[in-house]
């Protein structure tokens, strides 16, 4: 599915690794969807993400967390699709400053780390500074992991193409669920999107 990595289209210097929702309250713990944090371990997923971030650190690549929370009280910022009412139904789960709204721990965030919120939608560009950010960091490339493949990674890959970015999805650091429904959203839908890659391939172009 994937085809081999053109190291310059990683390089450090322009690129930023952006990890999508990877918070307690969506793959961890508190997760609204178990299956979603089951998937993403089945395949090796954490710990995957988890040495791209290491290596991305390492060979000074921006690292990035695009996130969601709610607001506490008050009126919600519009549960105005399925899946938002679900998460309006569950109060207190991914509320601005709750865990369930933290980054796994063992992702981060690290000092250097950025990390964007954005409290309404399914992704990451749209209504945020996550454009700005990564355009002050001089990125060019996004390499995008993280969950999920049903909404969340097709979506910002979509934006991210039409904002004039350049996508690299490593297969082993996504998931979505069920299984084979996210290896058909790679092979016939992000493939047109994307570069498919794996993490060593990534890894491998900054050491």
């Amino acid at each position: 599915m994937s085809r081999r990595l053109d190291p310059g289209l990683v390089r450090p210097a322009d690129t930023a690794v952006l990890t999508m929702e990877l918070q307690r309250g969506i793959v961890g713990p508190e997760s609204l969807v178990p299956d979603l944090g089951n998937e993403l371990r089945a395949v090796g997923g954490v710990d995957a993400v988890r040495r791209l971030l290491a290596a991305a650190r390492a060979a000074g690549v921006a690292v990035v967390h695009a996130t969601v929370a709610h607001r506490p009280g008050g009126r919600p910022a519009g549960a105005n699709a399925p899946i938002l009412q679900r998460a309006e139904a569950m109060p207190g789960n991914l509320r601005i400053g709750s865990v369930s709204a933290q980054v796994l721990a063992e992702l981060g965030p690290e000092p250097g780390d950025v990390t964007v919120e954005r409290h309404h939608g399914v992704t990451p560009f749209t209504g945020t500074e996550l454009d700005a950010t990564l355009r002050g960091l001089g990125v060019r490339t996004i390499v995008l992991v993280g969950v999920s493949l049903n909404m969340g990674i097709p979506g910002a890959s979509v934006e991210a193409v039409g904002l004039g970015y350049r996508v690299v999805v490593p297969t082993d650091a996504v998931a979505g669920s069920p299984a084979g429904y996210a290896a058909d959203v790679l092979r016939y839908s992000l493939r047109h999107l994307a570069w498919l890659s794996t993490v060593d391939e990534v890894v491998a172009a900054w050491t």
